[in-house]
């Protein structure tokens, strides 16, 4: 069948972690890849990386955006491939055949809208020591109300999807992410896969993992989030998912 698949890097000031993010993109084996990547007007000299690297990026749009998720909805309303994926800037694949994996699970049973897996942790030591893991393994979507979410950067889904039920909401600043997984999952019930894997590899320190007043902002959000599906919670439900959470830091893969 051979599925082309869109892999979406937005990036804004990212420049000492941008090109390892591109080279794992490029090591990959699956051949049938096209790479966009969304740069937010970076100041830092990312943009210089990427102008130098433009042989490696099939679409390259560096401008000014209104938050990542206008970016990523920039990169998905580009994509021309079957399948829709993102690796964030400071993030990149576990290993060259992560994307061989993906493509073969939706090869397997066509009836597939998206899939997921795991994904880990790691500090910035250069050393690549996991400080988490973070499993999608016993995900139910009925879990959205407590404030659960599979891994987001392994999500892959069909384009005809994001065609079918919308986008990215903007207005939410760091939980879009959430807000799109359980309207795709929950409200609309798509057919979706979860595989026993790692597929990334991401550092500590995004806009979700960054402190304890992210923490108040990512659950406001999900609030709002989960009024707008008609998807009944409460401010208890969502914190009490903190007393399972820290489970994560103790049960450690490579």
């Amino acid at each position: 069948m051979n599925l082309k698949v869109s892999i979406i890097t937005v990036v804004y000031n990212n420049f000492s972690t941008i090109n390892e993010t591109i080279n794992s993109v490029i090591a990959q084996s699956y051949s049938n890849i096209e790479y966009i990547v969304i740069d937010g007007n970076s100041t830092d000299g990312t943009r210089k990386i990427l102008e130098s690297r433009k042989k490696d990026i099939d679409i390259l749009v560096s401008e000014p955006d209104s938050g990542i998720y206008d970016a990523m909805n920039k990169g998905i309303n580009l994509a021309t491939g079957d399948i829709i994926g993102t690796l964030n800037a400071d993030d990149f694949f576990a290993d060259n055949n992560v994307v061989t994996r993906i493509i073969s699970a939706f090869e397997t049973d066509s009836s597939i809208q998206a899939i997921y897996s795991n994904v880990v942790f790691i500090d910035d030591s250069g050393q690549q020591k996991i400080t988490r893991y973070y499993s999608s393994k016993n995900f139910y979507p009925w879990m959205f109300k407590f404030g659960f979410q599979p891994a987001h950067p392994t999500f892959y889904i069909k384009k005809q999807v994001f065609k079918q039920y919308g986008i990215y909401r903007t207005d939410l600043r760091i939980a879009g992410d959430f807000e799109l997984l359980m309207r795709f999952m929950l409200r609309y019930k798509i057919k979706h896969k979860y595989i026993e894997d790692v597929w990334v590899k991401m550092r500590t320190g995004g806009a979700s993992t960054s402190g304890l007043k992210s923490v108040f902002s990512v659950n406001s959000e999900i609030l709002i989030a989960c009024k707008a599906n008609s998807v009944y919670t409460n401010k208890i439900m969502i914190y009490s998912k903190y007393l399972i959470k820290w489970w994560g830091f103790i049960i450690k893969k490579i």
